[in-house]
């Protein structure tokens, strides 16, 4: 199948670049070939407990691959550009149930951590997560915090095999309170609009590689863009043939693109 010359692509990072500490074959050549011929890209992650410079890191030392640090983009960068551009608050308060790469990005932009009346309560993965932090949210919640959830992912592609994700966290919380929160990362189009925003690339020349077609491939067809499903992580051949709308593109790994 002849592929089209697209001039912004956005690559998933979790089972589709790598599997934590396991290289995925061709990735790194495939990010290469993008820094070579300066094509405009951002490696895209719902993953919000590392921060861009982590990632960063984790790409170099485990996966020999070195892009600049404003090339990653993280459901954490996107709720606080989110929060940052929406509030209209004075000195808003936030809870955040989340690890290092959520909180730094929050509170670096002004929030302030707020437990008792907050007027955000912001979910991401927390592998630290305990019942008091459940129900801290939960009250803040039910005083009027807009409850806001990074990404709906319930499960992580590990060495292991899938773990829990915040998905499994924010649906608690949606139980317990019966709301449902704002949803920032893929498959909800917020993500993508900020990354279109920053690359001001057309739509019709953005395209989105991802392992998940419930989270990747769906966030690409909302946002109205070429998507293509690489089979190395969550989402099979045989999976995809329960779904009615298809990716533009299937691929067995990013190896197999060709760039024209």
């Amino acid at each position: 199948m002849k592929k089209r010359k697209y001039q912004g692509y956005i690559i998933d990072l979790d089972g589709t670049i790598y599997r934590q500490k396991e290289k995925i074959p061709q990735a790194s050549s495939f990010i290469n070939y993008l820094l070579k011929n300066k094509i405009k890209f951002r490696l895209m992650t719902n993953n919000t407990t590392r921060t861009p410079q982590a990632i960063q890191n984790f790409l170099r030392k485990y996966h020999q691959i070195v892009v600049p640090q404003e090339c990653i983009y993280t459901a954490a960068l996107a709720t606080a550009d989110y929060l940052e551009k929406n509030n209209k608050k004075v000195n808003p308060g936030v809870y955040v149930i989340g690890e290092n790469g959520l909180k730094t990005e929050i509170y670096k932009r002004g929030f302030v951590y707020n437990e008792i009346n907050p007027d955000y309560v912001v979910i991401g993965l927390d592998t630290d997560v305990t019942y008091h932090k459940f129900k801290t949210a939960t009250l803040a919640i039910e005083k009027g915090a807009q409850f806001i959830g990074t990404n709906p992912d319930r499960a992580i592609p590990t060495e292991d095999g899938l773990i829990p994700s915040a998905g499994a966290l924010i649906n608690l919380v949606a139980t317990a309170t019966n709301q449902q929160p704002l949803i920032i990362g893929k498959p909800k189009t917020i993500m993508l609009d900020l990354i279109a925003q920053e690359l001001s690339i057309p739509l019709s020349q953005l395209i989105i590689f991802g392992d998940n077609y419930q989270t990747d491939i769906k966030a690409g067809l909302n946002f109205k863009i070429a998507t293509a499903l690489v089979l190395t992580g969550v989402t099979s051949l045989k999976d995809l043939k329960n779904f009615k709308e298809k990716p533009s593109y299937v691929l067995d790994q990013l190896g197999e693109w060709h760039f024209v």
